[in-house]
């Protein structure tokens, strides 16, 4: 299966609004977006800007999601946002859409050293598709991630870096290094 993306432009504006809004992720800090703010949204430059590409995310030229690139500023340590279309979700595309994703980065950023993405501790087939995809976790942030009902639950971190992606190894650290 080919995964390609699209950049967006403003000539997007209402298939992202129609996309958004018509689909519900639950893992996102807004699970149900509204037409009216994400034109807000989009009126403010969120989607496309100096320091944030989004793209359209198609597998064999069939569009199946959305994938935002943020802190291009930076250089060397971009995040990325994804969401598939709920028809697409359980059939085991998230792997391959971030593999791409990362060649994508690597390939077009030569100055990135690492390549993030965070997620809900809940959202485990989010969190099993970073290891499948050669990321690692680096961060357990408790209560980081506010939730749509108020609360807050851990938002957990992980990032491949550019020498793991090149020869499709894992670089490991030790977690508890401390002991006291």
């Amino acid at each position: 299966m080919s995964i390609t993306f699209v950049p967006m432009t403003p000539a997007d504006t209402e298939d992202l609004i129609d996309f958004l809004s018509s689909n519900h992720f639950p893992f996102h800090v807004r699970a149900a977006p509204q037409a009216a703010n994400i034109r807000t949204k989009v009126d403010d430059g969120h989607f496309w800007n100096e320091d944030r590409q989004s793209y359209w995310v198609h597998a064999d030229e069939h569009r199946i999601g959305m994938a935002a690139l943020e802190d291009l500023q930076e250089g060397d340590s971009p995040l990325f946002d994804l969401r598939l279309d709920e028809s697409q979700r359980g059939k085991g595309l998230g792997v391959q859409v971030l593999r791409a994703l990362c060649d994508m980065v690597f390939q077009a950023m030569p100055h990135t050293l690492r390549f993030e993405g965070q997620t809900r501790e809940d959202n485990i087939a989010m969190r099993k598709t970073f290891l499948r995809a050669g990321f690692l976790k680096e961060a357990h942030n408790r209560l980081g991630w506010p939730t749509n009902d108020g609360g807050h639950i851990a938002s957990i971190a992980y990032s491949i870096l550019r020498q793991d992606w090149e020869s499709g190894t894992v670089t490991r650290f030790e977690w508890d290094d401390l002991k006291i």
